[in-house]
C-alpha cells in the first residue's frame, strides 16, 4: 500500500496509452481528463498512506516519510497546472496527443520513486524513468528540427551524466559494502573521510547530480533544451523535475553521504558560486525569454545549493522551501509565455512582451509579480526563499559566500526588471487580444498571486519543510 500512488499513476499512464488507440479523434480530450483524474486519485492515495513516521518496505529499498509525501503532493499540483496550461497550446499546433500526458505521468512516477528511494538502485531507477520521459517529451514535436536537436543533445549528455552517477555509486558500494542509503551512512562513520575510493566516488556522484540540476559547469544542455523544446514541454521541464533534483540530493548527499559533508561542501560551494555568477551574467545578454529563463534557472539552482552546502537541518529545509517556490515561479513564467502565444506565433522573444500593460493590465500585473519574485524583491515569496538560504549559510559562518550571493543577485535583478520595463514603458507592437480558456486564466492568476498570498504562512511552510527533512538530517 505504501507504493500505492506510484502503482496507480503508472497503471493509469499505461491505460491512457491503450485507451487512446480506440478513441476517435473528436474524443481525444478524454485522455486529458483521465490524466487529471489520475493526479487527483494519486493525491487521495498519498493522503491515505500518510503515516507521519518513516516506514520502509520492499526490503528497505522504498521509504514512506514526510519528505516523500510533501514532494509527491507538490508534484501532483504542479502537473495539474502544467496540463491545464498546455492544453490550448497543444491543440493549436496539432500535437494534442495522449503521449504528452502519458510521458508527463511517467516522468512524475520517476520523481515519486526518487522521493521515496532509500536505496541507490531505487534512486537510479526513478532518475532514469524521469530522464527517459523528458528525452521523449522534448522531441515530441517531431517535425521541429530545433526540438529534435535539443532532445539529442540532452540525451547524449544525460547518458554520460547517468553513467558518471552510476560509476560513483559503484565506488561507494565498493567502499561501504552496501547500496542501502542508511547502511552506507552507517558504514561511512567507520571509514576515514579521506579514503581515496570514497572521495573518487563522491566526485562522480556530485558531477552526475550537478548535471541533473543544471549547475555550472554541467549546464550546457539547459538553454538549448528550454529554447528548443515546445513551450508546453519547457513548462514541464522547468517545474516538476526540480522536485526530483531535491529528492536526489536529499537522499544521496543528506541521507547517505552526510558523514562526508566536509568533502562535498567545498565542491558544492564552487558549483553554487559559478552557477549564480554565470547564470545571472549570461542571462543579461539574452533576447529570447526562454533562454533568459534557462540561465535564470541555472542561477536559481546555485541559490538552492547554498542551503544544502550549509550541511545543517536549517539549510536543508530552506533549500526545500526554495525549490518549491522556484517551481511555482517557473510554472507561472512559462504559463505567461503560453498565454501570449497563439497558433503560428511563439511569444518567446522579449520584444513580444512590449506594451503588455496596454493590451491587458491584469496579465502585465501577473508577469510583474512573477518577475519580482524571481528577482527576490520583497514582499514576494522569492525574496523569503533567497533570504532563508542566505541566512542558513551565515549561521555556519560562510559570510563571504553570503555576500557574494547577494551581490550577484543584485546583478541578476537587471534582466527581470528589463521585462517589467518592456511591459509598462514601451509601446505594444502586438495589438491582438489575449485569448485563453477560463481555467487557464484562473489558474495562472492563482499561480502568480500565490507568490504574494502565501506571505502570512511562510513560517508555517518552513515548519512543514523542517518536519519533512527531520528524518534525514
Amino acid at each position: 500500500m505504501l507504493a500505492g500512488p506510484e502503482i496507480f499513476v503508472f497503471s493509469m499512464a499505461c491505460a491512457i496509452l491503450v485507451i487512446d488507440l480506440f478513441l476517435p479523434a473528436r474524443w481525444r480530450a478524454l485522455c486529458y481528463w483521465l490524466a487529471q483524474l489520475t493526479l487527483i486519485g494519486a493525491a487521495l492515495l498519498t493522503f491515505k498512506t500518510m503515516t507521519g513516521a518513516s516506514v520502509l518496505t520492499f526490503n528497505h529499498m522504498f521509504v514512506a516519510d514526510n519528505l516523500s509525501v510533501l514532494l509527491k503532493l507538490a508534484g501532483y499540483v504542479l502537473t495539474v497546472f502544467v496540463f491545464v496550461y498546455s492544453r490550448d497550446y497543444l491543440q493549436e499546433r496539432g500535437i494534442f496527443r495522449s503521449e504528452y500526458f502519458v510521458l508527463g505521468l511517467l516522468g512524475l512516477v520517476g520523481t515519486m520513486v526518487m522521493a521515496s528511494a532509500s536505496h541507490f538502485l531505487t534512486l537510479y531507477l526513478g532518475l532514469e524513468l524521469m530522464s527517459l520521459s523528458l528525452y521523449a517529451m522534448i522531441a515530441f514535436q517531431r517535425d521541429s528540427v530545433v526540438a529534435t536537436e535539443a532532445a539529442m543533445k540532452y540525451f547524449v549528455l544525460g547518458a554520460i551524466a547517468s553513467g558518471m552517477l552510476l560509476y560513483g555509486m559503484s565506488m561507494l558500494y565498493g567502499a561501504t559494502g552496501s547500496l542501502e542509503i542508511a547502511a552506507v551512512a552507517r558504514a561511512l562513520t567507520k571509514i576515514s573521510p579521506n579514503d581515496v575510493i570514497l572521495i573518487f566516488g563522491l566526485v562522480f556522484v556530485i558531477a552526475g547530480t550537478a548535471f541533473k540540476l543544471g549547475a555550472v559547469p554541467f549546464h550546457m544542455w539547459v538553454p538549448d533544451v528550454y529554447h528548443g523544446a515546445p513551450t508546453a514541454v519547457t513548462l514541464y521541464v522547468g517545474s516538476v523535475p526540480k522536485l526530483a533534483s531535491f529528492a536526489l540530493i536529499a537522499r544521496l548527499l543528506v541521507g547517505g553521504l552526510e558523514p562526508l559533508a566536509g568533502s562535498w561542501q567545498t565542491m558544492l560551494m564552487i558549483l553554487a558560486v559559478l552557477s549564480i555568477a554565470i547564470g545571472n551574467i549570461i542571462a543579461i545578454a539574452q533576447d529570447n525569454i526562454k533562454r533568459m529563463l534557462a540561465y535564470s534557472s541555472i542561477s536559481h539552482m546555485g541559490f538552492f545549493l547554498l542551503g544544502i552546502l550549509s550541511a545543517s537541518p536549517n539549510g536543508y529545509s530552506a533549500s526545500l522551501f526554495y525549490i518549491l517556490v522556484y517551481a511555482v515561479m517557473s510554472l507561472g513564467a512559462f504559463g505567461m509565455i503560453i498565454l501570449l502565444s497563439r497558433s503560428g506565433f511563439e511569444a518567446e522573444r522579449l520584444e513580444d512582451f512590449k506594451g503588455l500593460n496596454q493590451r491587458s493590465p491584469w496579465h502585465a500585473f501577473l508577469m510583474l509579480l512573477l518577475m519580482l519574485s524571481m528577482a527576490g524583491v520583497p514582499p514576494t515569496a522569492g525574496f523569503y526563499a533567497k533570504l532563508l538560504v542566505i541566512q542558513s549559510i551565515m549561521k555556519v559562518n560562510l559570510i563571504p559566500l553570503a555576500v557574494a550571493a547577494v551581490l550577484l543577485a543584485v546583478i541578476g535583478a537587471y534582466y527581470y526588471l528589463r521585462v517589467i520595463k518592456l511591459m509598462y514603458f514601451d509601446d505594444a507592437t502586438e495589438r491582438s487580444p489575449i485569448q485563453a480558456r477560463w481555467d487557464m486564466r484562473l489558474l495562472l492568476s492563482f499561480n502568480a498571486l500565490l507568490l504574494v498570498g502565501i506571505l502570512p504562512w511562510v513560517g508555517t511552510l518552513m515548519e512543514v519543510c523542517r518536519r519533512a527533512i527531520q528524518n534525514l538530517a
